[in-house]
């Protein structure tokens, strides 16, 4: 191989990797491409970081294939280098379990790794609900002597707390002051009172303001006891701060207050709020926008939603960046206190920023708040807050995305009133909530306006406004607005030919789809191909078997692919047409008999989902009489038992019993099938045709199944309609009966 920086050989490799990997897991094929470009000799750990790192960061189990193949080539070995580029794909993946075996592997190896990596591992762990983890790469890094940042402690103390390892998190904390880390995470609402001064005098002692904020401390165990209702000892325990240095601010107090007075206990509010004005210190705002936004940084959410209600609900000063941040990160765990934060700010005369206001509305329309984001919107516009066409956008699209077209068609004129001219991506937002709202005629006229304005559509906004014509039985229409995007310039996508071809066909237009599909072919064969299955479903969900037979038959025998033809066979069986089936099938052995053996396979396949088994059994029995299906032991024993026989008629008597027996094992397997096909109904064809790849790829297999599986499970493959599919596919394929 010619000598190349080495950032051109790492997109070479990486280009290698994603083209050769459909399958997303490292394979012999894959390394025999690799082994083809000759770079043995020239992989060096900083290629290798530089391959996984950037460029298979999201693709963890190529990624981790890639190191494995690499640690076996001649003259090379691992370094920190390249174990942090892996560790940092692993990470982003949350392959918590790979992680853990590659650190020990690094240990095992004895490669230094750098601290900073063990406190992003730490943190990983900490957002993902590892507790456990964490805390065992807290240890490792402690066992190393390496030094750890107190912010890693103080989230890691937290997380314990939180989780109730308490033992775990007192032997941190006692490190923590035996080191003299700043402490910032003290949730004490659990601990009995006495221990918890206990462990406040112990922080003095071993530290004292070098250790703690005494001010945030204070808030935080106080806040901790209230939030369990011992509100009572919290008013006790302000004294008990104060007289140890802790110096409770008026913030700690009015917490308490708080406590008492939603416990319907006016009298000892007004006595702590009398105490606060008298012992209290004013709260100094640096000290809490530290600490918030280190609550945030770690996405503590909850804590800092926590600490936030207590600042503003005692109408203390908090800046507005604190205010922004805090409004985005809880915003994703509790959309009533994001609202109650913007409420907050805007009263204060204040505003939130784009980015903020963003995420509100992101979290409210996925939460169903469309009245409180119409709220928002509608003070912030009264105050002058949509200024240019970034900030109108934004707020027309999430209108939209609420369903409140007419809303957003009012700001659209009103954003028109002020000069601002609309981009297309305002008008899609709009052109796709009219036709989900079923507003067809909006929809028309508001292409009028855009075209009228001078705004030329895109792809989206063709595709958008076809698949509602197609729809709403309009094929005509859209078919002229396909011929204009045509002249435009526009080249269609799956989704214009999908959408158009089913509106023809369902107003029984065929020769008019089979000319968009001979358009579609001469545009790219392999977009065809995509084409294809939707427009044979369509055909014969219409009835047009045979326009949907010649339609495949019209294309080269291999440019089809087999899921086209076991849907069409089986929507010959359903509809009766045994002899339409067979003819098909010789045509196939004859024009492509590579293709055959596939497709007997696919028509066995689909007996685990299928809702109606019987039909398909019956045509796999006309095959075979007619030589173009293999023996199958699966099939024919279904085919068997469905009809009252056995496999061999020659039994003694004596094994009527278990024929019976098995026959009716046999009904009742079908029965299940046929209850799990109802079921998988309801999931969109590419998703099933999707599981069912996945789950040909464990049986093929053999005797790795479980190996697949696992695989698969580390991955995140295994949704309920895969796991419906490996039930049913495996137990066809590898049970005895």
């Amino acid at each position: 191989m010619k000598a190349c920086p080495i950032d051109e050989y790492a997109k070479l490799i990486s280009k290698t990797v994603l083209s050769s990997a459909a399958t997303q897991s490292w394979t012999p094929t894959l390394e025999q491409k690799l082994h083809q470009l000759s770079i043995r000799k020239s992989l060096s750990p900083t290629l290798v970081a530089r391959v996984i790192d950037p460029h298979l960061l999201h693709h963890h189990s190529l990624a981790l294939g890639f190191f494995n193949w690499a640690s076996h080539q001649p003259s090379f070995s691992h370094t920190s280098l390249t174990y942090k580029s892996l560790l940092k794909s692993l990470s982003i993946s949350r392959q918590f379990n790979s992680i853990h075996a590659l650190l020990n592997r690094a240990k095992s190896h004895q490669i230094p790794l750098h601290p900073s990596l063990y406190r992003s591992l730490i943190a990983s762990f900490i957002i993902a609900k590892r507790t456990l983890c964490a805390l065992s790469t807290y240890n490792q890094l402690r066992q190393m002597g390496l030094q750890i940042a107190p912010q890693t402690c103080n989230s890691l103390l937290s997380a314990l707390a939180s989780d109730d390892h308490l033992a775990h998190a007192r032997k941190v904390f006692d490190e923590m002051l035996q080191e003299k880390s700043h402490l910032l995470a003290l949730d004490l609402g659990g601990v009995e009172l006495g221990a918890t001064l206990s462990l406040l005098d112990e922080v003095i002692q071993r530290g004292g303001d070098s250790v703690v904020n005494g001010s945030i401390v204070a808030l935080l165990v106080v806040d901790g006891l209230c939030r369990v209702s011992r509100v009572c000892e919290a008013s006790t325990l302000l004294d008990e701060l104060r007289s140890r240095g802790y110096k409770p601010d008026f913030i700690a107090y009015r917490v308490v207050a708080e406590g008492f007075r939603l416990g319907g206990r006016v009298l000892e509010a007004e006595k702590v709020l009398k105490r606060k004005r008298k012992y209290g210190v004013a709260p100094r705002a640096s000290d809490y926008r530290e600490f918030l936004f280190g609550l945030i940084s770690e996405r503590r959410s909850w804590e800092a939603k926590e600490l936030g209600e207590a600042i503003i609900g005692g109408n203390f000063p908090i800046e507005d960046d604190v205010l922004n941040a805090l409004i985005g990160s809880v915003s994703a765990i509790d959309p009533d206190s994001a609202t109650a934060f913007c409420r907050y700010m805007i009263e204060k005369g204040r505003s939130p920023t784009i980015l903020t206001l963003t995420n509100l509305s992101k979290s409210l329309c996925k939460n169903g708040k469309v009245d409180d984001l119409l709220e928002i919107f509608m003070v912030l516009s009264s105050k002058d807050y949509f200024s240019d066409v970034e900030s109108y956008t934004m707020m027309v699209s999430y209108l939209c995305t609420a369903g409140l077209v007419k809303e957003a068609y009012r700001f659209l004129k009103e954003m028109k009133r002020k000069g601002f001219v609309p981009d297309v991506s305002l008008y899609n937002a709009l052109m796709e909530a009219c036709c989900r709202e079923d507003l067809l005629r909006p929809a028309k006229r508001l292409w009028d306006e855009m075209f009228a304005s001078g705004c030329q559509g895109n792809l989206k906004t063709y595709n958008t406004l076809i698949r509602k014509l197609s729809e709403s039985g309009e094929a005509e229409d859209a078919n002229r607005l396909f011929r204009h995007m045509l002249e435009k310039g526009l080249v269609p996508d799956s989704t214009t030919y999908v959408s158009l071809l089913e509106g023809l066909c369902q107003e029984t237009k065929i020769q008019a789809a089979c000319e968009i599909f001979n358009k579609c072919i001469q545009q790219d064969i392999l977009l065809a191909k995509t084409v294809l299955t939707a427009l044979v479903l369509s055909l014969c969900k219409e009835g047009h078997l045979l326009a949907a037979s010649k339609v495949i038959q019209g294309l080269i025998p291999e440019s089809g692919n087999a899921s086209c033809h076991v849907l069409l066979l089986r929507c010959f069986v359903e509809a009766g047409e045994f002899q339409m089936a067979i003819e098909h099938m010789k045509w196939i052995k004859d024009t492509a008999p590579s293709i055959s053996q596939v497709l007997s396979s696919e028509l066995v396949a689909s007996l685990s989902y299928s809702l109606k088994p019987e039909p398909i059994l019956q045509l796999l029995r006309l095959l075979k009489e007619n030589d173009m299906v293999p023996d199958n032991d699966t099939w024919m024993d279904l085919w068997n038992g469905s009809n009252g026989k056995t496999s061999n008629e020659k039994r003694p008597r004596s094994c009527a019993v278990d024929n019976k027996r098995r026959t009716k094992k046999r009904i009742e397997k079908i029965d299940e099938y046929r209850e799990i096909g109802s079921r998988m109904k309801g999931y969109p064809q590419e998703e099933v045709r999707k599981a069912r790849k996945l789950v040909s790829s464990f049986i093929r297999a053999a005797e790795e199944v479980e190996e697949r599986i696992e695989e698969a499970a580390e991955k995140g493959e295994l949704n309920e309609l895969v796991l419906m599919v490996i039930w049913n596919r495996l137990d066809l394929a590898r049970r005895d009966v």
